[in-house]
């Protein structure tokens, strides 16, 4: 009873709705920052129990917009929201929840993709990295056009303990559009297995939540939303650094139709391209002929494995980018042809066109 009396004091005082609110302020989404508000407080309420118990909790919430959801997290009993949106024009509307809410809200006025949040919250609430998930939750609403970029760089996050994961396994509850939603959880051989499923299910447990229908949203987006959970992992299943990670995967779906040696074959340079694909296989233990799609995480994680022994070994590998070799391929050719066509070329005496039968010779 007392602990159902602490959450209730805890609920918020009677607030205009969140449409209200849009008209009060004159809010609008806007269609080039992939804005679209959720409405319904059962939806909004319906995510934020996807992130477990809130109770004394801090939060940091991603994109609160007008703040609908900011209101669920409250409900839910958070003793601390710290809210980071980009928009200057739902700051009023969120300053207006953080006065029914005193003491409980922290408004930042700023970007996510370059926000401290190592900075944001008190060391004190910090959890060793093996030990329980801090009472610590990132919870967002994203914008469609910042979740593959924000979920990526989160993940290199994980991999270094650092921003919302310098506290411990801070958990994540985010939506992304269905079909980014379902590449995250995706399993081996699926048709949505991508590079977005081995890096997410290498650093985390992931879990497709639940979809939300694009008509609950306001605009109607042309997509529908999925609600997905990270926990980070006490330990990632590849044991190489991230970036060697994230360009080995990214290579290996870059032909997702063709086998894999394919675009594993781009890691190296085109002189040596036959005998190191064939020796990182090799070392591997990994068929050349299996699909992308079907490659395990321990496939992965003995690539992983075998191409950082290749880099260790051979000195400008791990910075070897195959396009860079084709661009400057490119520009040499560009410049070959040209000192041909002047080399080749009559020698200029005057500015006069020359005679037909003439130009033709």
């Amino acid at each position: 009873m007392a602990a159902s009396g602490k959450l209730a004091a805890l609920r918020l005082p009677p607030l205009p709705t969140i449409g209200e609110i849009i008209k009060l302020y004159n809010l609008r989404a806007e269609k080039q920052l992939s804005q679209n508000f959720l409405l319904d407080m059962r939806l909004t309420d319906k995510i934020v129990r996807q992130a477990g118990s809130l109770k004394d909790a801090h939060v940091c919430e991603v994109g609160p917009g007008p703040g609908g959801m900011t209101r669920s997290i409250l409900n839910a009993g958070a003793a601390d929201v710290l809210v980071v949106e980009k928009d200057s024009r739902f700051i009023p509307s969120l300053k207006l929840l953080a006065e029914a809410a005193p003491g409980r809200v922290r408004i930042v006025h700023g970007d996510i993709l370059t926000y401290r949040m190592d900075r944001g919250f008190k060391p004190d609430i910090a959890k060793k990295w093996e030990d329980e998930p801090p009472n610590l939750h990132v919870i967002g609403n994203l914008p469609f056009n910042v979740s593959t970029p924000l979920i990526i760089k989160w993940l290199e996050s994980i991999s270094t303990r650092s921003g919302p994961f310098a506290f411990g396994r801070t958990r994540l509850t985010l939506t992304f559009q269905k079909e980014v939603a379902e590449r995250l959880t995706a399993s081996t051989g699926s048709r949505q297995r991508s590079r977005l499923s081995v890096m997410a299910q290498t650093y985390c447990t992931v879990k497709n939540c639940f979809t939300i229908p694009g008509k609950a949203f306001v605009p109607k987006p042309e997509v529908d939303v999925g609600v997905v959970h990270f926990t980070p992992l006490a330990q990632p299943q590849i044991q190489q650094p991230f970036s060697l990670v994230e360009k080995l995967v990214k290579n290996a779906f870059q032909f997702r139709r063709k086998h894999c040696f394919r675009g594993l074959a781009m890691l190296f340079p085109e002189a040596e391209r036959p005998e190191l694909t064939q020796e990182l296989l090799r070392r591997a233990c990994v068929e050349p002929t299996l699909r992308p799609t079907e490659l395990t995480i321990p496939h992965f994680r003995a690539l992983a494995d075998a191409y950082g022994q290749l880099c260790a070994r051979q000195q400008g590998l791990a910075s070897y980018e195959f396009r860079e070799e084709q661009r400057l391929k490119r520009l040499h050719r560009k410049r070959d042809d040209a000192g041909a066509a002047t080399t080749v070329g009559p020698p200029h005496k005057e500015s006069r066109p020359a005679p037909r039968d003439e130009a033709e010779e």
